[in-house]
């Protein structure tokens, strides 16, 4: 008896865990959709947009945080076979980084062809391209320290193929991070350029 008041109490402390990630993700997305309702409306004013070409490295970092989330397709899989998954989260990470390398990248690129965020000459697609872009990386800073943080676990050996709800909470959120830069990129892509 005991041990099945313990099993129940567990998996509602793992639902519970599911739940305030799916809160917080939607809470993000809300936030989100209304920054990308700003650019809208804002779009239809040709007399202050100015469009430009938005730089390689923003495709560069699409094509990098793909493949990154599909690298965690196969996790569960590996758990399952009791082989570690530390190689597959590191990836991970590593790509993470290289994202946010490219971000930066596509950033400078823009300061140097003057567009400008705050100042006298401030572009106002540019201005909406670094705030989507800024805090879409601040949400994903929060994924690279939930991969570090798995990464050291992993090491530690402390997940195994009964017990990985930091791996799935992770997981979970690194793919939401994913699916909303493929569709912040549709939309600057679409939005900002000439």
């Amino acid at each position: 008896m005991l041990n099945t008041s313990v099993t129940i109490e567990k998996n509602k402390l793992i639902a519970s865990k599911k739940q305030l990630l799916w809160i917080a993700m939607i809470s993000i997305s809300m936030f989100f959709a209304g920054l990308l309702s700003a650019l809208i409306i804002e779009r239809k004013d040709i007399n202050t947009w100015q469009g430009f070409v938005l730089p390689d490295y923003f495709l560069f970092s699409t094509i990098i945080i793909c493949l990154s989330s599909l690298l965690l397709f196969f996790y569960k899989k590996k758990l399952k076979e009791n082989k570690s998954v530390f190689g597959i989260f590191f990836s991970v990470l590593i790509l993470g980084f290289a994202f946010t390398y490219y971000q930066v990248q596509g950033w400078e690129i823009l300061l140097e062809s003057g567009i400008k965020f705050l100042g006298p000459s401030w572009n106002k697609a540019g201005g909406y391209l670094y705030v989507l872009t800024l805090m879409h990386l601040l949400h994903l800073f929060g994924g690279l320290i939930a991969l570090i943080v798995s990464n050291v676990k992993i090491k530690r050996n402390l997940y195994n193929s009964s017990n990985y709800l930091g791996l799935q909470l992770t997981s979970t959120y690194w793919h939401f991070l994913t699916f909303l830069w493929i569709v912040l990129f549709i939309f600057l892509k679409t939005s900002i350029v000439v």
